[in-house]
């Protein structure tokens, strides 16, 4: 450790280190991070306990940059794993250990497609002291005027100018030297959403899977909880364990499954494979804002699809209660992503999102062919964000949605994907009806039918179903070209 002429005590120093093996590159991803949060731990008890420091005490997140002198053409049937064009491309890190694989294979792809080497060092960027302790039992930050110094006075705290989404909102500013950016999200916008996952959903970021789903209805959680014991006590699903909040893991179908006795804002459950592969529910509650919450801190896991899974409204009088909706278009009347990405910008199906979610409702309910149509309709679905827009003067929202052909409506399914269209995360939505506002069947206790209650249970399945395929496509394939814009960062 050293002081500089400006009083500021920092870990020693290492060198820029350049590397040509992927894993020897994130082994010392991972000793940098490390040595930077077992300083900002160890000087910040020092600080809690002793006298007040008289300098300022920080550490950097380690950063990977490659540099490319080039521009031949590299294969560009894969929508990442290069840079678009030369110069230097960089990005700060944030736990290594949670991203080992990601940051292996996408480093490994920078290697093989440009023949370069990586450079790995310590960065210009602070880690504020509340990310370093956040991994910390027993370690908490007090409360501004609990101690005896000004915490920000001595220790970085986090930064907005750094925890943003200007990189994948494309309104990034080049840095002064030019370096274009490398990943999605700095490592303090990862740091941010990986301490709101633990708040709002009482599961470690660890236990999340690479394929989510998205629900607005508990009884989803129970369906999920019996098909995760099933797969349990079978041998060849290749699942090992399922997590329910505040992380209670069982990994038998006959393990006692302890509920806490407060669930938190979006509770999530996670059915596990050891290579990340499984599947995670959460049970997102009602309203755009849940969704964009949601789907904002679980995109820098950087999984592989996320699908919705909820109930809405029929909006046509041949639909029934229980029938499927395979969205195929979003009219976007939920208003909390019209900044990060305005209404007039297209959110697309997605071919192998499609595809999967209709053969599995096919495969669910033995229908196929022209049969399928007697249980699932596919055709727009509008997101509001008014739970009861019913109760308003009919002329305006019914025109609108008559308009836009739409066959249903939700608050959440257009928020979830539009945020995976912003994020670049493969995105779907399969819904089922549970009420008709607009032909009498309101959502009211005794209206569901026996084929309601047949099709609520069948619709997790499908979700499920789809997703075991998606688990089985090549990720070249999933994570296609339709979600990447002109000039794209090389990391998924």
């Amino acid at each position: 450790m050293h002081s500089t002429e400006e009083t500021i005590l920092t870990p020693k120093a290492r060198p820029v280190t350049e590397f040509t093996d992927p894993t020897a590159a994130v082994d010392h991803l991972c000793d940098l991070y490390q040595t930077a949060v077992d300083f900002l731990c160890d000087q910040f008890q020092q600080a809690l306990t002793g006298p007040p420091p008289t300098h300022r005490i920080r550490a950097f997140y380690p950063e990977i940059r490659v540099t490319t002198s080039s521009f031949a053409k590299i294969d560009s049937r894969l929508s990442y794993g290069h840079v678009s064009e030369p110069g230097s491309h960089a990005t700060t890190v944030t736990r290594p250990d949670l991203f080992r694989h990601y940051l292996t294979q996408q480093i490994r792809l920078l290697m093989e497609n440009h023949d370069v080497p990586v450079c790995i060092a310590t960065s210009d960027t602070p880690m504020p002291v509340h990310f370093a302790i956040a991994q910390q039992s027993g370690i908490t930050v007090p409360h501004e005027g609990a101690v005896g110094f000004t915490l920000r006075d001595v220790f970085d705290v986090p930064n907005l100018s750094t925890t943003n989404d200007d990189i994948v909102n494309g309104t990034h500013s080049p840095s002064p030297d030019g370096t274009a950016p490398l990943a999605l999200f700095t490592a303090q916008r990862v740091d941010y959403s990986l301490a709101r996952l633990s708040h709002y959903t009482a599961t470690a970021p660890e236990h999340f899977q690479n394929h989510v789903l998205f629900t607005n209805y508990q009884f989803y959680v129970s369906e999920f909880e019996a098909y995760g014991r099933q797969m349990l006590d079978d041998p060849e699903s290749g699942y090992t364990s399922f997590v329910s909040t505040h992380n209670v893991e069982i990994t038998s179908g006959d393990a006692p499954l302890q509920v806490p006795l407060s669930l938190p804002q979006m509770p999530a459950y996670h059915l596990k494979r050891p290579d990340g592969s499984g599947i995670t529910l959460v049970n997102i509650g009602v309203g755009p804002s849940n969704a964009k919450t949601a789907t904002d801190h679980i995109a820098v896991l950087r999984p592989h699809a996320w699908i919705m899974v909820g109930h809405c409204a029929g909006l046509r009088n041949s639909q029934s209660l229980g029938d499927f909706v395979l969205a195929h278009a979003y009219l976007r009347e939920d208003s909390v992503l019209d900044a990060d990405l305005p209404t007039w910008v297209p959110v697309p199906a997605l071919a192998e999102i499609q595809i999967a979610l209709e053969q599995a409702v096919a495969a669910e309910t033995q229908l196929s062919g022209y049969d399928l149509k007697r249980v699932m309709r596919t055709g727009t679905v509008a997101s509001l964000h008014n739970r009861n827009w019913e109760l308003r003067d009919q002329s305006g929202p019914v025109q609108r949605l008559s308009q836009s052909r739409a066959i249903a409506l939700d608050m959440e399914s257009a928020t979830i994907a539009a945020n995976g269209f912003r994020f670049r995360v493969p995105y779907g939505t399969l819904l089922c009806v549970s009420d008709k506002p607009l032909h009498g069947e309101l959502k009211l206790p005794g209206m569901a039918s026996d084929f309601y209650n047949t099709q609520v249970a069948r619709h997790l399945r499908v979700g499920i179903r789809a997703m075991e395929t998606l688990a089985k496509m090549p990720l070249e394939r999933i994570h296609s070209r339709k979600l990447r814009s002109f000039e794209e960062t090389a990391f998924l």
